[in-house]
């Protein structure tokens, strides 16, 4: 399976979205996975900001001047630019309880959904969709739209394709590629979000899986900020304190959750470029399971981009030790032994063309060292001659006079 290729329940459905309810359904690439894809693992404490997305506190909702209206309900039949781009646009068909009934980010919601193509084509109805408002749990369009909506307010959607499953569609509902939808909403229902710290261990261990296969979705569809964003709010479940007791099994359940997250973020990270925010989900998944093959892999990935090549090749020599038959370690160390030999071959060659050849020029010095000998042995010589000659000379005056 490749990164882009389509999963069966990607849409958001029931089975996908959070609620009061959790359910513990299996993680969707619980099957296996490439070193290149997404199995079990990732994650950051700080995930990056993303565009129209919640970042999962529950702070009230800010809606744009041009979109707040102080009377009772927004102007039935008028359409509302939500971004200010046409993309996103809401009509109320029946009007709620009022500004003040609209939901928070961090809710959980409740609404009676119909979602059809741009030509009429129903595509799929839930009569009661639930999820946590802000979360990512459902397509942008929902999660933007129904923060501007009032308590049992009705509204027609129409979402730009940007908005909505994008340029792959969905099998889950069966959405084709590239398909601007048209959604009818009415919100029923908002509430408080379960405390964390009071749900027993089996309905946080739950509600994390949910958050991470949310963030699956996102990463097989090459979402990764938003993969990104998912897979920080199953950590936030699985880091929260509890004031439920808990069993070992259960507390080694939620570990084993938080560090398939903290993998499948590290693999989001690095799709996005974000080196050091990967190399730290990779630490902190090995200071838990130093021997985690995935996280010894990604980490090798993240010094060998940064170049440190003789680093990466310890780490991935590592983890070729645990899994000798594992093909994927194989090539991505004969890869980096290659760059690495070639990056030494590169910096002797620097090194000589800055210092010069050290063997000529030792040649050189010798023979000038040799000329400069034989110039001064020529010399006294010559000198040595002059003074005898003088001498013998000087010697025949003498006798002469004498």
């Amino acid at each position: 399976m490749t990164d882009k290729e389509e999963v069966k329940g990607a849409g958001d459905n029931t089975e996908m979205v959070l609620s009061g309810k959790k359910s513990g359904k299996a993680s969707l690439l619980d099957s296996g996975e490439d070193f290149e894809m997404l199995d079990d693992d990732d994650i950051d404490d700080d995930p990056p900001p993303l565009e129209d997305a919640g970042g999962g506190k529950k702070t009230k909702t800010e809606v744009p001047a041009e979109d707040q209206d102080t009377g009772p309900s927004a102007p039935l039949d008028e359409w509302m630019d939500i971004l200010g781009n046409g993309q996103l646009k809401k009509k109320v068909l029946q009007a709620g309880n009022g500004p003040d009934s609209r939901p928070t980010k961090g809710q959980n919601v409740v609404i009676h959904l119909k979602t059809s193509l741009a030509d009429g084509t129903l595509i799929e109805e839930q009569p009661e969709l639930s999820f946590t408002l802000g979360d990512g749990d459902v397509i942008q369009a929902l999660d933007l739209t129904v923060q501007l909506m009032e308590m049992g307010e009705k509204a027609l959607v129409q979402a730009d394709a940007k908005y909505a499953y994008g340029a792959l569609g969905s099998l889950a509902p069966e959405v084709p590629p590239s398909a601007e939808l048209a959604l009818e909403v009415q919100l029923l229902d908002a509430t408080e979000a379960p405390d964390l710290e009071l749900l027993s261990p089996q309905e946080r261990i739950a509600l994390a899986g949910q958050k991470r296969e949310r963030g699956n979705v996102y990463y097989q569809r090459g979402d990764y900020a938003f993969a990104v964003n998912s897979y920080g709010f199953a950590l936030q479940v699985t880091e929260s304190s509890s004031k439920v007791d808990i069993s070992p099994e259960e507390e080694e359940e939620l570990m084993d959750v938080k560090m398939k997250c903290l993998n499948n973020m590290a693999a989001a990270q690095l799709k996005l470029d974000h080196y050091e925010a990967a190399l730290r989900s990779c630490v902190s998944v090995l200071a838990h399971q130093p021997d985690n093959i995935k996280a010894l892999f990604r980490k090798g990935k993240v010094l060998a981009l940064q170049g440190e090549y003789a680093e990466a090749i310890k780490i991935l020599k590592r983890a070729l030790k645990l899994e000798p038959s594992n093909k994927t370690i194989h090539a991505e160390l004969s890869k980096l032994v290659k760059k690495h030999s070639e990056q030494k071959g590169a910096e002797q060659a620097m090194y000589k063309k800055m210092l010069g050849n050290p063997a000529s020029g030792s040649g050189g010095m010798q023979k000038h060292q040799a000329k400069s000998s034989w110039g001064v042995s020529w010399k006294w010589l010559f000198g040595a001659t002059a003074v005898a000659i003088g001498g013998v000379a000087l010697s025949v005056v003498i006798a002469a006079r004498n």
